[in-house]
């Protein structure tokens, strides 16, 4: 019987270094205009959401986790935030299957995006641990199957040394589990408000927000609007509804 073949240790100064010449270039191009927006102490979703978060949205310098009930629709949240972190972001996984095209209609630009991957847990943990001390990155996302406490507060206190947002996806098979992250979230998708047979619709979400240190969990149904660049919650979207006028 063959043996599976080993898998290659990840050249870590050849990324470095190829990381370092990609930042470079998108700021040349304009990247450090996006970055300047990182000014913000939070990054807003949806006005009903933010206001149910301590800091008004989601804070920057800090870890979060994104429990993936349905794999698509945790991976248009997670490239939503991504996309609002402005700068340059990193997706760290074993074998990334992020379609940037696909990202993009969640706001996250394909020229923002740089694909890394990191087959061995390692070196997933160490190319994540070392992006969210980068202060130039604007977001770091890592996928990982598992993920023990102490792995997610060396996480948590790179990314409060580098201000840098960084987001964990995972399968959603242990919500109970402790955690390091700020907040633990599980996305899920429902049906859309498509009128038609023939047409998707917009994306429409169940965001459970099942951990929150220093505030309480919250649960809401919400539809991104790629035409508007707008999440908008079934509470939103009823109160910016027009009045309707009495026969």
């Amino acid at each position: 019987m063959s043996t599976p073949p080993t898998q290659a240790p990840l050249d870590r100064p050849a990324l470095i270094s190829a990381l370092r010449a990609r930042i470079a270039r998108m700021e040349r191009a304009g990247a450090s205009e996006a970055l300047a927006a990182r000014g913000e102490n939070a990054i807003p979703l949806a006005a009903a959401i933010d206001a149910g978060l301590p800091w008004g949205g989601l804070p920057r310098a800090a870890l979060h986790e994104i429990l993936a009930a349905e794999p698509g629709a945790a991976a248009g949240f997670a490239a939503l935030v991504l996309a609002r972190a402005g700068g340059t972001v990193l997706w760290i996984a074993p074998e990334p299957d992020a379609w940037p095209p696909g990202l993009a209609r969640f706001g996250l630009s394909p020229a923002q995006l740089v694909l890394v991957r990191a087959p061995r847990r390692q070196d997933a943990l160490w190319a994540m641990e070392e992006t969210l001390r980068c202060s130039a990155v604007g977001a770091a996302l890592l996928v990982a199957d598992e993920l023990d406490l102490t792995a997610a507060r060396r996480l948590q206190l790179a990314a409060e040394a580098g201000g840098v947002l960084g987001l964990l996806l995972r399968p959603d098979e242990d919500s109970a589990a402790p955690t390091a992250a700020l907040t633990r979230w599980r996305i899920g998708a429902i049906a859309s408000d498509s009128q038609s047979a023939h047409e998707l619709g917009d994306p429409a979400w169940s965001l459970d927000l099942l951990r929150c240190r220093g505030g309480r969990g919250g649960a809401w149904r919400a539809t991104w609007h790629e035409g508007q660049a707008n999440l908008v919650t079934e509470d939103g979207a009823r109160r910016n509804a027009p009045a309707r006028r009495r026969a």
